[in-house]
Order: C-alpha cells, then sequence, then structure tokens
C-alpha cells in the first residue's frame, strides 16, 4: 500500500479489529490491490471518507438463540447479522451456522460480499450472518426449533427492500424454509425476504447448482483468454458439498477430467476421473451424512489419503471449494511445481495471501472468490427478480442468465485490471471493478 490513504485507513483497521484475524486477511488483501484507483479518484475519495466508511459496517446485530433440544434441555446460542454496505442495494448474503462462526469471519464475509455483489450487476449490497450452532447431528424438530426462535429476533432486521438473507455452510433447504415459515408466521407476509427457498414457495430452479457451475464457467472464460478450453483438463477439486459436487459435473460435462474431492478427514484421489456415475454415488453418501472414504469402498481403484488436502496432485486445474485458508503457501507450491495452469476459488477466501501472491509471481491464473464463485449470490438476485414479478423461470433461462452474469463478472474483472496497468490479474480488477461502483454510490449518496 503505497498510497498514503490507503495505508492510513489500513493502520486504522489493524488497530480496532486486532482481534478479528479473517476480516483483517479479507480487508489487507482488497487495500493492497486499490491505490491505482485511490490516486485516480482520491479527490473525490478522501473528502467524503469513502474508505473509511467501506471497511466499516453500516450495522453489527448480535443476539442470543435459546432453544431447547428433544430431551428438554435447554441451550444458548450466539445470532448475528453484519449489514455490511448498502449502497446499490439492499443487504444481500447467506446465514452461516457452524461451530466456527464469529464477529470476524462474519465480517470478513460482508466485506467480501459487498464486492461480490457488486460485480454481478445486479442491485445488491452485502450482509452475512448466521450462528454458532451446529446443525450436524441434531433432529428435524431441534433444528426447526433453532430456526424458530433465530428468526424470532432476526426477523425485525430483515425484509425485501431491506436485507435478503439466505442459505451458507450449515444452512440448506430445511434451514432456509424453517427460517422463511417462521418469517411468514410473524409478519403476516409472504415475501421474498428470504433467497434458496424450495420451488414450491418461490425458489429458483438453478440454485443449488449456482455457485459450482458459475464458478467453472468463470474459469472457462479464463481459458478462452488463453485460447484453451476444458477438454482433456484434469483437475482437483477440494470439498464434497454443493459447490465442489457442481463444479465437478460441470466440469465432466465440458469435457475435463476431476480427480479429486475431499471433506474434513482427507482426500480422494481417483485417477481414472470421477464420472457422473460416481459423482451420483457421492451425492448419495453425501445425502446421508457419510464421509468421503465412502467413496473408495464403491470404487476401490481409488485411493482415501486421510488428513491431507488434494494439493499435492499433479493437476492443470485446481479449485478449492470447501472452507477459508484451505490452501496454503505449501500448497501452492506444490501446485506450481507439479505445473498447475489455472487455480479458481470456490469457497469465500480458500487461499491464503501468501498463496495467491505465489500463484501469481509463478504467472498461474487466478480468480478470486469475489468473482468466480459468484454464482450462487447472482442467481438468489435472479431469485428475487422473480419473487417481485410472482414468476417462475425454467433451468435453461436460469442457466443462461448465470452463464452470461459470470462471463461479464470475468470480462469486467480482466478488462478493469488491464486499464489500471495489470493485465491478467484477476484479484485486482475484481476488487476494483467492485470498489468502484460502490464507491461512486456511496459518494452520491453523502456521508451516510
Amino acid at each position: 500500500m503505497k498510497n498514503a490513504y490507503v495505508s492510513r485507513i489500513w493502520d486504522d483497521v489493524r488497530l480496532k479489529n486486532a482481534d478479528q484475524p479473517e476480516f483483517l486477511q479479507a480487508v489487507q488483501e482488497v487495500l493492497t490491490t486499490l491505490d491505482p484507483v485511490v490516486e485516480k479518484m482520491q479527490k473525490d475519495l478522501e473528502p467524503n471518507a469513502v474508505l473509511e466508511r467501506f471497511v466499516e459496517p453500516e450495522r453489527v446485530i448480535m443476539f442470543r438463540v435459546p432453544w431447547t433440544d428433544d430431551k428438554g434441555a435447554n441451550h444458548i446460542n450466539r445470532g448475528y447479522r453484519v449489514q455490511f454496505n448498502s449502497a446499490i442495494g439492499p443487504y444481500k448474503g447467506g446465514l452461516r451456522f457452524s461451530p466456527e462462526v464469529n464477529l470476524s469471519v462474519l465480517k470478513f464475509l460482508g466485506f467480501e460480499q459487498v464486492l461480490k455483489n457488486s460485480l454481478t450487476t445486479l442491485p445488491m449490497g452485502g450482509g452475512k450472518g448466521g450462528s454458532d450452532f451446529d446443525p450436524h447431528g441434531r433432529s428435524d424438530a431441534e433444528v426447526m426449533r433453532f430456526c424458530q426462535s433465530f428468526m424470532t429476533e432476526l426477523y425485525r432486521h430483515i425484509g425485501p427492500d431491506t436485507d435478503v438473507p439466505a442459505g451458507d455452510k450449515g444452512v440448506g433447504g430445511r434451514e432456509v424454509a424453517y427460517l422463511f415459515g417462521q418469517y411468514k408466521r410473524i409478519t403476516n407476509t409472504f415475501s421474498g425476504v428470504l433467497t434458496g427457498k424450495g420451488l414450491q414457495f418461490g425458489g429458483s430452479l438453478i440454485r443449488t447448482e449456482a455457485t459450482g457451475y458459475g464458478l467453472i464457467y468463470f474459469a472457462e472464460c479464463m481459458l478462452w483468454k488463453i485460447e484453451d478450453n476444458f477438454k482433456d483438463k484434469v483437475c482437483s477439486v477440494s470439498g464434497d458439498g454443493n459447490v465442489a459436487q457442481y463444479a465437478v459435473e460441470k466440469l465432466i460435462q465440458l469435457g475435463a477430467k476431476p480427480v479429486t474431492m475431499s471433506d474434513s478427514t482427507g482426500f480422494i484421489y481417483d485417477p481414472d476421473g470421477i464420472t457422473m456415475e460416481k459423482l451420483d454415488f457421492v451425492k448419495q453418501f453425501r445425502s446421508e451424512h457419510k464421509k468421503i472414504d465412502e467413496y473408495v469402498t464403491k470404487y476401490p481403484s481409488a485411493a482415501f489419503t486421510a488428513g491431507a488436502k488434494p494439493w499435492s496432485v499433479k493437476v492443470d486445474c485446481a479449485f478449492p471449494c470447501a472452507t477459508q485458508n484451505e490452501l496454503d503457501g505449501i500448497d501452492a507450491d506444490m501446485l506450481i511445481k507439479n505445473g498447475v495452469k489455472l487455480v479458481a476459488e470456490g469457497a469465500n477466501m480458500p487461499s491464503t495471501l501468501e498463496a495467491t501472491e505465489k500463484f501469481q509471481k509463478a504467472g498461474v491464473l487466478f480468480a478470486p472468490g469475489k468473482a468466480s464463485n459468484a454464482g450462487g449470490v447472482s442467481v438468489s438476485g435472479l431469485e428475487m427478480s422473480q419473487n417481485s414479478e410472482r414468476l417462475s423461470w425454467t433451468s435453461e433461462e436460469v442457466d443462461m442468465k448465470l452463464r452470461q452474469i459470470m462471463t461479464n463478472i470475468h470480462n469486467n474483472a480482466y478488462t478493469t485490471a488491464e486499464e489500471f496497468g495489470m493485465k491478467g490479474n484477476y484479484v485486482a480488477g475484481a476488487n476494483i471493478a467492485g470498489f468502484i461502483k460502490v464507491a461512486k454510490a456511496m459518494i452520491a449518496q453523502g456521508v451516510v
């Protein structure tokens, strides 16, 4: 950060948020790329305190969530909603139910969401929320009671024109449905206040597949830029949830050869490639909450490596789709040594700053999550549009719109990087393109 204004903001952020490492990492990653645009716009940015406001959430809501388990025991969890920036539209971002949820994680996710939503070109601000509640191993009745208690507090802070949450880690179709039902009960309204809903009550086709499909559409654009494609490309994918599953599915459809998937226990490597039949098996045992090593019970030619990540496998393309900071500098070194050509993030901030820098220095095509995994929130935005119009589009219509949005995000990031003298730097291009739109809206609306 060479610009004095940017450096001053970074020093202030570090001082105020010293106990929030994930948030600091996200802010640092963005601020280190903004020098060129700040130099160009500083006469408007600094007097309007745009950067100061850009790195500070508009509102942070924290509340207790009391609920009772099936044995009658009472429990208390923390609930959160970080409403980060509404300059270009209502707050939009998922709810995460997981033990690692805390203010730092949600602020980082909300901050990233602001830029991600800006890149989609849809009118959505950025926010994130959730709880340290763990739905795994809980009965449907326990999850329902928790969701109803959570929404009983959250409902007063959200609305179709104010804040539209969605699902995220630990919050799937079941949880969204319970949350929506309680909101409807309390407010006596049927509105598009949540996305990721069931198809029977306002949901959108392709929403489940959107993040994984969108990731591969974005990566395909990157390959097209160098006159290449996915045909016969060997690919590693981490994770085994929705993002990973549908990234693998789209890779297969485009002629690539995905060879890995993973979970918290380790990873599987199938040198013959994961086919549609094999992927269907993964979907089946994942729906039964079984671990990834179940794969080798049916396909013994594959290998399971316990307690490890898939980045040691020699591949052409890598797609981290599991969780934040899953790919570090050592992993990046292994991938680079093995000749990886492209890395695109399917999860939120899955690569450490060190890993990102190593990929860029080695000339590896690298796509940051705020651009490449924007497919999920893009289709959430399309769900909002369908809800507003009381329409339901076909799978083909939604998929076509998704592909076009991801192509536009790619082209915007690419041309912006080129405009600011950093051709091929998708990190800088995405950060700057997303920031410019939000910053101009913030300036126009005054210091609020």
